[in-house]
């Protein structure tokens, strides 16, 4: 956690575990903006970097935790989104919305 804490409590399992089924699109989102932040950050620990991310981005939260890392996992190198939801993969170039 950063020394200056912008939230008044740490990330917890707890909130790491989406509740019901996620929408492609939302899926679709989650995982490029966890990309960009890890791109944009370069953290020296990626896992605690995206903890904090997931627990203050508020349509983060509606995503598993687990299944956004299982995706950056598979990134390939290079300029490449994520597209297709859950069941997606990653496709090359940028993403068609932010």
């Amino acid at each position: 956690m950063p020394a200056d804490r912008p939230f008044l409590t740490d990330p917890t399992p707890d909130g790491t575990h989406g509740n019901g089924a996620v929408p492609p699109a939302l899926f679709d989102l989650a995982v490029n903006r966890a990309a960009a932040t890890l791109r944009g950050l370069r953290p020296a620990q990626p896992d605690a970097a995206l903890a904090a991310w997931h627990a203050r981005t508020r349509f983060a939260r509606r995503v598993p935790l687990d299944a956004v890392k299982a995706a950056l996992a598979a990134k390939p190198a290079g300029e490449c989104h994520w597209a297709g939801g859950e069941a997606g993969g990653w496709q090359p170039g940028r993403a068609p919305f932010p």
